[in-house]
C-alpha cells in the first residue's frame, strides 16, 4: 500500500477527533451565531476531504487528470488557511484544538509529499484513471469519505442556520 494512503487515513482520524472533541463537544460550533463563517469554512473542507478520500480510494489518476487532486489540495490550502485566520479572530481555541491542529498541519505537509510524489509519477502516463485495491484502506477511505460527506452537509446547514439568526438579529 502506498504511504499516501496512510497519511489520508490518519488525516481522517484525526480530523474527526477534532470535529467531535473541539467543534461539537467543547466549543459548539452548530449552536453559535458567531461561528457562521468557520462554519461554511468547515463544510467546503468537509467537501475537500470527501473528495479526496473518495478519488484516491479505488483510483490512481494519471496524466492530466492529476490536477483533479491537485485542485482538491489546493484548494483544502486556502480553505485552512483561511480558517486558521478566522477562528483565531472569533474564538478562544481550546488547547486540545491547537494541539491536534499541530498534527493535522504536520500530517498534511506528510501527506502533500508524499501523495506529490505519486503524483509527479502519475502525470508522465498516459491521462486515465487506473483502479487500485489498497485492501481494506480503500474501504476505510471509503466510509471517510461518506462520514466527511455527511458531515459537510451538516455544518454547510448550521452554517445556513446560523446565518439566518444573525440576519434576523
Amino acid at each position: 500500500m502506498p504511504p499516501y494512503v496512510l497519511t489520508l487515513i490518519a488525516h481522517g482520524v484525526i480530523g474527526f477527533l477534532d470535529v467531535v472533541i473541539n467543534h461539537e463537544w467543547l466549543s459548539k460550533l452548530p449552536s453559535r451565531r458567531e461561528c457562521v463563517a468557520e462554519e461554511r469554512l468547515h463544510s467546503a473542507r468537509e467537501f475537500l476531504f470527501a473528495a479526496l478520500f473518495a478519488s484516491l480510494a479505488w483510483a490512481e489518476w494519471h496524466g492530466a487528470f492529476v490536477w483533479w487532486i491537485v485542485a482538491l489540495f489546493a484548494g483544502e490550502l486556502l480553505v485552512s488557511a483561511r480558517d486558521v485566520v478566522l477562528e483565531g479572530d472569533v474564538r478562544q481555541l481550546p488547547a486540545s484544538e491547537r494541539f491536534l491542529h499541530l498534527f493535522l498541519f504536520m500530517n498534511l505537509g506528510i501527506m502533500y509529499t508524499l501523495t506529490g510524489q505519486a503524483l509527479l509519477v502519475w502525470h508522465a502516463l498516459p491521462t486515465g484513471l487506473a483502479p487500485v485495491d489498497h485492501g481494506w484502506a480503500s474501504w476505510v477511505l471509503t466510509a471517510m469519505a461518506l462520514g466527511a460527506l455527511g458531515w459537510a452537509l451538516r455544518d454547510g446547514l448550521a452554517a445556513l442556520r446560523l446565518g439566518r439568526k444573525a440576519a434576523a438579529v
